[in-house]
């Protein structure tokens, strides 16, 4: 488990890494720094401080990066749009395309991102057990695949 100081003498369980999965276009960008803030069409509960393990989806298939949640703001799609539009890294009209038919919208704001070393492949993970990366996000579980989980421990200090 990993462990953060609460306060002297004490400490309290970290939150459990969250697990992305995005579009390499926006991946890359994360990684680069030009995309700070990435967007989820449903209320995502992890607190400030959170590893965010970054898997780039098709043709990549590979963990690529991890981050940190800096923030999270879940108001209505046209609120995240006035408040976050030059941190996002695409149109207008991919933001609409994106949440047409959505009440709300959350806004996860990144700091810190780190590229891997040595990207952690899809077929890595699988020879270790059947994963499944998630379409949008889960949360980074003990029966996960070995790689995965000691490079959650790993980057998460």
């Amino acid at each position: 488990m990993i462990a953060t100081p609460a306060s002297e003498g004490e400490f309290l369980p970290a939150p459990r890494p969250l697990l992305l999965s995005l579009r390499p276009r926006f991946a890359q960008a994360i990684l680069d720094g030009t995309k700070t803030v990435e967007l989820r069409r449903t209320r995502v509960s992890a607190p400030p401080g959170t590893l965010l393990v970054i898997y780039s989806s098709s043709p990549v298939m590979a963990v690529v990066g991890v981050a940190t949640l800096a923030d999270r703001d879940t108001a209505s799609p046209a609120t995240i749009w006035r408040r976050y539009r030059s941190q996002l890294g695409l149109s207008q009209a991919e933001f609409s395309d994106y949440f047409a038919g959505a009440e709300q919208a959350t806004a996860l704001s990144i700091a810190a991102p780190r590229t891997l070393p040595t990207p952690l492949t899809l077929a890595r993970l699988r020879a270790h057990s059947a994963f499944q990366p998630p379409q949008s996000y889960r949360y980074i579980a003990p029966t996960d695949p070995s790689p995965l989980t000691e490079l959650a421990v790993a980057w998460a200090g």
